[in-house]
């Protein structure tokens, strides 16, 4: 049963109980009067006591509709009115009864509500009157006649008293079980409000963290085109430049030919690089070849484009690789060859490919003019990072970008250069194989 359920029953019990003191003392007078009217004779009641019993049973009328008028207004229990109320009402009961047995109805009224009409230092006294009237009732009527008369009214008194003590003792503990639950009832109340105000926050801190998960989606995929674009478009429009410089300066044909044909296609790899960095794929580079073969190639490609000896070597086991790590450790090498090309004045390169257990790394070493990694200033956004062995980094893509594309996938950059001693990169990621 939920709450809700309990609280409804208690207001429900509470409805019933309110009608049973409210029309309670009307039905046992009327139950008082019917019956003393038909046994006026058969107890033998004088004319006095027939004029008496008429006064009180009419002032008891008019005293419980001065009561009833008055509880109405004012809704107050345990006062002095309420105890006055109770008391008047106990003792023409107990006159009644002292006429007539059977209106000893009357006077069982107070075993009712007199825990709710008496002050704790009446209770005692009330309930005694009301025990008293009701024993003397059953006992054959006031006064009792004779020892064996004061006898059984004595023994009806005890229990009378025996069972108020019985159920002043149960409806104690049921008050205590009454209260511990409305404390219950409550206590789950701000329970639920408290729950309730948990969750519209959690809503509300829902939403905006799908706020901002959305905003870091877009700003994420706005870093991964940006560097995919300097590590693509930018170099290779870079190689285009060179080729056409190149061939414009040529005398002879032939190798102006030979450089426009390389501008050519440097120009066409970085249209398709830029369609499938667009898409998200993997580098053209890794469309037909394993990563060893696509930077073998990547190495040898960049090193007749810019004359700088360059060497490629494999060590541990090959292993198939995921996509993603694949690329990841292509990227970081264009871009570190990127910025050899643009910075280092070099000339000799080399860059080793290695499985190592659990796993892969690629080192990119130059012996050009080196750079001190101190001096260069931590960014994440454009302009680009300086070149792997520029003397005065200038801020870009390059550092950063190699390193955040290791961090992507749980990987390191380290980074080891000084003024005149060259640039060592080393990029070490998890091995994650490729399943299929």
């Amino acid at each position: 049963m939920t709450h809700t359920g309990a609280m409804a029953d208690v207001a429900g019990v509470e409805q019933r109980w309110a009608a049973v003191r409210r029309w309670g003392p009307y039905a046992m007078l009327g139950v008082g009067t019917v019956l003393t009217t038909a046994t006026m004779d058969i107890i033998g009641m004088s004319t006095a006591e027939r004029y008496a019993t008429v006064v009180l049973v009419t002032a008891v009328l008019l005293w419980q509709l001065w009561w009833d008028r008055w509880f109405t207004r004012t809704r107050a229990v345990r006062t002095p009115a309420s105890a006055c109320y109770y008391l008047v009402r106990a003792a023409a009961a107990f006159v009644l009864s002292w006429l007539n047995p059977f209106f000893a109805f009357l006077a069982a009224v107070g075993y009712f509500d007199a825990d709710r009409l008496l002050p704790p230092r009446l209770l005692k006294t009330g309930l005694l009157v009301t025990a008293v009237t009701v024993a003397g009732s059953q006992s054959g009527g006031f006064p009792p006649r004779g020892p064996l008369g004061w006898g059984v009214f004595g023994a009806l008194l005890c229990v009378h008293l025996g069972m108020i003590a019985v159920f002043g003792h149960l409806t104690a503990r049921e008050d205590e079980r009454t209260r511990t639950q409305a404390a219950t009832i409550a206590e789950l109340e701000r329970t639920n409000t408290a729950l309730q105000q948990a969750l519209d926050e959690n809503a509300a801190l829902h939403t905006q963290l799908l706020v901002q998960a959305r905003e870091a989606g877009v700003a994420d995929e706005r870093r991964r085109l940006a560097a995919e674009i300097h590590d693509t478009l930018a170099q290779g429009l870079t190689g285009i430049i060179a080729q056409l410089q190149v061939a414009a300066s040529a005398q002879d044909p032939a190798l102006s030919r030979t450089h426009m044909d390389r501008a050519l296609t440097l120009a066409r790899d970085s249209l398709g690089e830029a369609r499938r960095s667009v898409h998200n794929l993997s580098p053209v580079a890794l469309a037909d070849d394993k990563l060893p073969e696509a930077l073998r190639k990547t190495v040898t490609e960049w090193g007749e484009r810019t004359d700088v000896r360059a060497r490629f070597t494999v060590t541990g086991t090959a292993e198939p690789l995921h996509d993603e790590v694949a690329a990841t450790l292509l990227r970081i090498v264009q871009e570190a060859l990127s910025n050899a090309a643009r910075h280092a004045a070099a000339t000799r390169v080399g860059v080793t490919l290695s499985y190592m257990g659990d796993e892969v790394s690629v080192d990119i070493r130059d012996d050009g003019r080196g750079f001190d990694p101190l001096a260069v200033p931590a960014r994440t956004l454009p302009p680009a990072r300086p070149g792997l062995s520029g003397g005065t980094p200038t801020g870009g893509f390059g550092l950063d970008g190699m390193r955040a594309r290791a961090e992507r996938i749980a990987g390191s950059l380290a980074i080891e250069s000084e003024p005149g001693a060259g640039t060592a990169v080393s990029a070490r990621v998890p091995l994650v194989r490729d399943d299929r």
